[in-house]
């Protein structure tokens, strides 16, 4: 399959627009990707899935005077079916409900084209290379650990893509990307116990993705939980892998959402200006990120991505914003407005992370001495945004005297999140990023386990 070449998407995405105009509408706008994608894992050395697909898809989205609008798409460019695009589009937007918040963006952008976006590379990786990989994977682990029972799945994706953004304001926008991930599940037992666990990474250049590290990950960590058992009920200093402390930032970061903000489903409402963390913790949101997978040159709106301070010193600093929700809280868009080619504008994080500290895993370890080192967090999707109330089960290993000891599973800790927040008391310097969201160990003292 061919994609169309770049004239021919522009002059469809301006007939579209001019068709909609025509049509009566105040503005309208167009989302165009198009891209190829290869997946493959196996089980047990043996394929399970193997998969090439070609994506292609336009949306257009109109707006009427009162603020309504209605998005519809399609798969192909036929011109033949524009009127049809335009006729379900503006049914759309007359069904929905005023909104006179809706708007396009208007200034003249200027966009970033250093970013590194786009690995090359990734074009050229053959059904041989991936098969390949994923063997290694299955291979390596097997040999690391005789404990694992099982390579449930040794997986890799690649995926190249190109994006198109147009509006009836005259503004119009292209970039490339390319992304390629693997990963590695398995199980692993003692002769009693049975662990799963495994690892993986995403990034947009090959070579960033190194598969004797995602073996050694995934083995590790599921042998340092394979039969845990619970500590007692106490209190204990919590360290957080900066694995785990990425999952949590991937809730926090919704809090800082200014449509959550607005439909009262985060408890950072309203605390503006105000200390809600520990003075060591600093949060970024940053769309700009050279190589990072939440990085672009614009978001889903035409405006511009760029870096934000959400919180600074534990003090709350900024939203996110897309177009209509800075218009009604009088700010600018911060570039996160997100959507995809058959949605309307929302928002999201681009690249959010925690401001690495000066300590390395293993000074952490001596000078914390005792606790639990946290390798999972189950139930993350339960806390409340509204209260900040959770409840979570933890397994880990026992840090003794500054040495990884014995596993620990079997143990919830329950608190509030701002309460939690506020007992940061180290963040260490080895910040890595899983997909758009990065994290560091992060230690936290005085927390509640119940256990045995």
């Amino acid at each position: 399959m061919e994609f169309p070449n770049a004239n021919y998407v522009e002059n469809s995405a301006f007939s579209l627009i001019e068709k909609s105009l025509n049509r009566g509408a105040k503005g309208a706008d167009i989302l165009f990707y198009s891209g190829k994608s290869s997946s493959l894992s196996l089980r047990d050395g043996k394929p399970e899935q193997n998969r090439t697909g070609f994506f292609m898809g336009i949306g257009l989205r109109v707006i009427d005077a009162d603020g309504r609008q209605g998005v519809a798409h399609m798969n192909v460019l036929d011109p033949a079916s524009f009127e049809n695009l335009v006729s379900w589009s503006w049914a759309n937007c007359c069904s929905s409900e005023p909104d006179p918040w809706v708007t396009l963006y208007e200034q003249k952008p200027s966009y970033r084209d250093d970013l590194k976006l786009e690995d090359e590379s990734v074009s050229s990786i053959t059904p041989e290379q991936r098969q390949e990989s994923c063997l290694y994977m299955s291979q390596e682990a097997s040999s690391k650990d005789k404990r694992i029972l099982s390579i449930r799945s040794a997986s890799w994706y690649d995926s190249i893509g190109k994006s198109f953004y147009m509006s009836s304001t005259g503004i119009r926008g292209w970039y490339n990307g390319t992304s390629v991930s693997a990963g590695l599940s398995l199980v692993m037992s003692d002769g009693v116990n049975l662990e799963m666990g495994g690892y993986g990474e995403s990034y947009r250049f090959l070579s960033d993705l190194h598969l004797s590290r995602i073996v050694e990950e995934a083995v590790t960590q599921t042998a340092y939980i394979l039969g845990g058992k619970p500590l007692k009920t106490g209190k204990y200093t919590l360290i957080l892998s900066p694995e785990v402390s990425a999952s949590f930032l991937s809730v926090i970061g919704e809090l800082f959402l200014a449509s959550n903000v607005h439909k009262n489903m985060s408890l950072y409402k309203g605390k503006l200006g105000k200390q809600e963390a520990s003075s060591l913790l600093t949060i970024i949101d940053d769309g700009l990120m050279p190589k990072k997978l939440g990085t672009a040159p614009f978001d889903g709106e035409g405006v511009p991505c760029q870096r934000t301070v959400l919180m600074e010193k534990g003090v709350i600093k900024n939203f996110l914003y897309n177009l209509k929700y800075g218009l009604k809280d009088g700010v600018p868009s911060t570039g996160n407005g997100a959507r995809s080619f058959s949605s309307v504008p929302d928002v999201d994080v681009s690249n959010i992370y925690i401001e690495p500290g000066t300590l390395s895993q293993e000074d952490i370890f001596c000078s914390v001495r005792n606790g639990i080192y946290i390798v999972d967090l189950l139930g993350l999707h339960t806390v409340n945004p509204v209260s900040g109330d959770f409840s979570l089960g933890i397994k880990g290993v026992a840090l003794l005297n500054g040495e990884l000891s014995f596993p620990v599973s079997g143990m919830t800790i329950a608190g509030n999140l701002l309460d939690f927040l506020k007992k940061i008391v180290c963040i260490g310097n080895d910040l890595s990023f899983w997909g758009d969201t990065g994290g560091c160990t992060v230690v936290v003292e005085d927390v509640t386990a119940a256990g045995l």
